[in-house]
């Protein structure tokens, strides 16, 4: 089925992407309230610091001004000092022991949604993998759950440290002057409203960045699997024109999103620089008036500088969570999508496999008014081979879809020695087949560990006498390292018909009652299709097998062949049956071998 356009998602719901954060967050929130309660605490102390040093300065001129001698009583400076270290020493223990808590927790949080979503992948239905892009599903493993992590360990106890910051900076400030405090407050309402404007336009375009830069890494991945045919199709104008489109997208996304959370800074930066001249101005009246002593000044000025640097870090942390939420509803979205509908319970197993398959009135449908298979009928009985031969979009690989449970039918029931394999679990359907597919795939690691992928307890012996049947143990021995020889992820330092022979190998060391096969000779030269064949019929002996037939040459001595036309089996027997009718397969026959 083709994959639809990602299109821009809806405005995220802030308040749910919240309350499951917080929910995730869970299982680790021993160590996030205990870090929190570090940075609170590593916090308070430091703002004991300007009233110290305050007082140190009240002491010094009060000691300079009485003293006959005008000299500095030092005794009660040198305290101060002294409990002054001692303060930023517990502080800075407080802010180690902190980071080190929220850096483990969120670690562990991206490790446990990393799993999660790998999990969820393996029950996911086939229906989800068709309609949605591999790159976007990449992204939200990566990309999302990264930004998740890192903002959480930036901004979690930061928040916290903010606000305690600010709290205790206003209650030093009012303890000092009241009418100064009011001016350095009245800002911050001002301020806080164009705050709040620019974080909803950022909003929009955090989220339109995350979603656009799922597409990207949908068009990268697809343009680098796909180099070869891209080249060999001229078009490679058309697949950079398309990622510059994407790429400018996310950038036009980025800037803006950038741009107005960067507002929130200089936004604040301009009125609390207002009220900072006014409160130099009044301070310097009052000290004048000696109604404040010139260390609480002091104090009361770095006062208003702490005071100050919450309220701007704080409206840059909610661009930051603006972000946050975007990634982490992207993350929590694709594990809420609907899985597999749960195996029968109790499900139902078979003993002795002997291989008859029945398919008793089966319908199916992709979507409800499209119907891909139509009343499909048909008995195949134990070590038979039944090829399904017809036209492109007849039907013969949802056949094989339904038969391993990738999808189960609307209507009608498929049974394997008479039991139903909708009461079976997909797990054990799925081990009753070996499947050699057209498109093979070989995964990154040895030949032996790739060939032991259906049967991890073969031995060395089993592996090797199956390659000597499927004609391929002299080209792995021709390898550098023999069995030992590893491959690339996309294995492109084997050939496609020494690939399609290690896939056959793969089958036979696995060993399954039946076997689905969809013929892959196209693309290799005649000695090697013959290879292919033969290694094939060495694999289907004594096994029920299904062949889907491109080339129906190849299918002539199957035991059955079931002719399909748009959904339907409209013809059915051995090849000479079939020809003899003069029928749809006769002409499709035919049509292979005409002049």
């Amino acid at each position: 089925m083709p994959r639809p356009k990602m299109t821009t998602e809806k405005p995220k719901n802030i308040k749910a992407a919240t309350v499951r954060l917080v929910r995730a967050l869970k299982p680790w929130r021993a160590s996030v309230i205990a870090a929190c309660i570090f940075a609170a605490g590593s916090t308070a102390l430091a703002i004991f610091g300007p009233s110290i040093l305050g007082n140190m300065t009240t002491d010094a001129v009060a000691s300079l001004s009485t003293s006959p001698d005008h000299q500095i009583d030092w005794p009660p400076i040198v305290s101060s000092v002294v409990t002054l270290i001692i303060l930023y020493i517990v502080s800075g223990l407080f802010s180690y022991l902190e980071n080190y808590l929220i850096g483990r927790a969120t670690a562990k949080l991206g490790q446990d949604l990393r799993s999660k979503l790998l999990a969820k992948i393996s029950r996911l239905p086939i229906s989800y993998f068709d309609r949605h892009q591999f790159g976007d599903t990449l992204s939200r493993m990566s990309n999302d759950i990264d930004i998740m992590t890192e903002s959480l360990q930036n901004s979690l106890s930061e928040t916290i440290s903010n606000i305690v910051l600010l709290v205790g900076t206003l209650v030093m400030m009012l303890t000092i002057s009241p009418l100064l405090s009011l001016v350095a407050v009245i800002t911050i309402p001002i301020s806080l409203i164009f705050v709040a404007k620019t974080a909803k336009s950022a909003q929009k375009h955090f989220h339109a960045q995350q979603n656009t830069l799922g597409r990207l890494n949908s068009n990268i991945e697809e343009s680098y699997s796909g180099s070869l045919v891209i080249k060999t199709n001229s078009h490679e104008a058309a697949s950079i024109a398309a990622f510059k489109k994407t790429n400018e997208e996310l950038y036009v996304a980025g800037w803006k999103a950038q741009f107005f959370s960067s507002l929130a800074f200089p936004t604040t930066h301009f009125f609390t620089n207002l009220g900072y001249v006014a409160i130099c101005v009044l301070g310097g009246l009052q000290v004048i008036a000696k109604t404040i002593t010139i260390g609480d000044i002091q104090a009361f000025i770095q006062y208003v500088n702490q005071f100050n640097r919450p309220i701007t870090s704080l409206a840059q942390i909610t661009s930051t969570l603006q972000l946050t939420l975007a990634a982490s509803e992207r993350v929590f979205t694709f594990l809420d999508e609907p899985e597999e509908a749960p195996d029968h319970d109790p499900a139902r197993t078979i003993k002795k496999v002997e291989g008859k398959v029945d398919f008793h009135h089966m319908s199916f449908a992709y979507t409800p008014d499209k119907p891909v298979i139509k009343n499909f009928t048909a008995t195949i009985w134990p070590g038979q081979q039944v090829a399904l031969v017809g036209p492109t979009g007849a039907g013969k690989t949802t056949v094989i879809n339904l038969l391993m449970r990738f999808y189960d039918p609307t209507s009608g029931y498929i049974t394997i020695d008479g039991t139903p394999i909708a009461e079976m679990k997909r797990s054990s359907v799925r081990a009753l087949f070996g499947m050699v597919l057209q498109d093979t795939w070989l995964f990154s690691g040895t030949i032996e560990e790739n060939l032991k992928y259906g049967n991890e307890k073969a031995t060395h012996d089993e592996i090797v006498k199956a390659c000597k049947e499927c004609h391929v143990d002299h080209i792995i021995q021709g390898l550098p390292k023999g069995y030992k020889t590893k491959i690339s992820e996309d294995s492109d330092n084997i050939s496609a018909g020494e690939k399609q022979l290690l896939t056959i190998a793969r089958a036979m060391i696995a060993n399954p009652p039946m076997l689905i096969l969809d013929e892959a000779t196209s693309n290799v030269d005649t000695r090697t299709e013959q290879l292919i064949q033969d290694a094939m019929t060495k694999l289907t002996k004594g096994r029920t097998s299904f062949v889907i037939a491109h080339r129906l040459s190849t299918i002539r001595d199957a035991d059955l062949i079931l002719v399909m036309k748009e959904g339907n089996i409209v013809e059915q027997g051995t090849h000479t049956e079939l020809l003899k009718q003069n029928g749809f397969y006769a002409e499709l026959y035919n049509s292979q071998f005409a002049k």
